[in-house]
């Protein structure tokens, strides 16, 4: 079975699910790909419950992928690592080398309690999440309020906006109007989000740019303390 690759971020965190072998041959796939993924996210979660074969080649490659993050100044972690793997971690030794977790939020999670240990300064930006189908109204939404002085989190889906809200626990959500999500994942993301909503308007996104940023930020500004969710017009 040849190696395939499926990749989404979680926030900040890039998540590649492996299905297959970690092989000769596939194994430069996966390392051109996470190499790739380098050049502006630095923080890799390894998926590997789908792996059914890995060889020394492939064994050396995730050596070398640990090393090209750490060099990156972020890190790799392995997450539902198979008992194949795990096996040939134990008999080369190699298990302690390797941050392994549980599940992708155990490995998200993480890498976010890692972030914040470190911090010797208190943030001053608020933390916004950002949820939206559509990429083009999260990358406006980034550099949007990145600007404005707000730490941006973003993401295309409500399964992984709950890993980001357990994880950071942002001062206010912002949802899009097309949400990928089972029928009632948007009422639970609601009841565990403590934080205001502010809810874009379905004609969002074809808005005049300046006056939906004008807009926006009015209605951030507005938000002192936690009340019902509104929506932007």
């Amino acid at each position: 079975m040849p190696l395939s690759l499926n990749t989404r971020g979680v926030g900040k965190v890039t998540i590649v699910r492996c299905i297959g072998r970690i092989a000769s041959g596939e194994a430069e796939t996966l390392h051109l790909h996470i190499v790739d993924l380098l050049r502006d996210r630095t923080d890799i979660v390894l998926h590997l419950g789908e792996i059914v074969f890995v060889d020394s080649s492939g064994l050396g490659m995730l050596v070398r992928l640990l090393t090209s993050t750490r060099s990156a100044r972020g890190d790799l972690k392995l997450c539902q690592v198979p008992e194949v793997v795990h096996k040939v971690l134990k008999i080369t030794n190699l298990t302690s080398l390797f941050d392994t977790h549980e599940s992708e939020e155990d490995a998200v999670l993480a890498f976010y309690r890692r972030h914040a240990a470190p911090a010797r300064t208190p943030q001053t930006g608020l933390t916004v999440l950002c949820i939206d189908q559509s990429a083009n109204v999260l990358a406006y939404l980034r550099e949007l309020l990145g600007r404005a002085g707000y730490n941006v989190l973003t993401n295309n889906n409500l399964r992984d906006a709950m890993i980001l809200l357990r994880a950071t626990r942002p001062g206010l959500a912002i949802l899009g109007p097309s949400l990928k999500g089972a029928p009632g994942a948007e009422q639970i993301f609601r009841g565990a989000c403590t934080a205001p909503v502010i809810e874009l308007g379905e004609e969002f996104s074809t808005l005049e740019a300046g006056q939906a940023a004008s807009d926006l930020l009015e209605k951030i500004r507005e938000l002192n303390t936690p009340g019902p969710t509104q929506a932007v017009t």
